[in-house]
Order: C-alpha cells, then sequence, then structure tokens
C-alpha cells in the first residue's frame, strides 16, 4: 500500500463485488474487504492473481471462506 492511496493485491482468484466504497476479494486465503473512498481498479490480472485498486483506502477486513460466504447471505436476505 502507497500512501493509502495505491493498494496492490496478490494471490486473487476473484472479484466477488465492487463499487466506488467497498471491494470484495476471494484470494488463496480467504476474502479480503476493502473499505474507502473513490475506490476503483487500475489493473487486475486474474491470471496472474494480482489486483490493484486506487482511492482512499480507510480498511480491510480478512474473512475465512466459511464466514464470508455467511455474511455474504445475510446481505442478500436483510
Amino acid at each position: 500500500m502507497l500512501n493509502r492511496k495505491l493498494l496492490e493485491i496478490s494471490g486473487v482468484l476473484n472479484v466477488e463485488s465492487f463499487d466506488s466504497e467497498e471491494f470484495v476479494l476471494e484470494t488463496e486465503l480467504g476474502f479480503l474487504t476493502i473499505k474507502g473512498q473513490n475506490l476503483h481498479i487500475k489493473n487486475l490480472s486474474l491470471e496472474q492473481g494480482l489486483v490493484v485498486i486506487e482511492g482512499t483506502v480507510n480498511g480491510l477486513t480478512y474473512a475465512d471462506a466459511h464466514d464470508k460466504t455467511k455474511s455474504f447471505l445475510g446481505k442478500l436476505f436483510k
């Protein structure tokens, strides 16, 4: 991460969802949620497992696959 404005993430398997305030990525070690403002993808290469996100990063949250599935389904049925 560079000055909370540029975030390069490796080990990414899939981009589950994204908007300008939140990204949810499936990584080799579980799920990663990135929260911030004016977030957008600068570079995406799932073949290499790399994602580069620009914007103001306010928080990073990790969850294993089991926890994220519950959370994602919970959001759908609210």
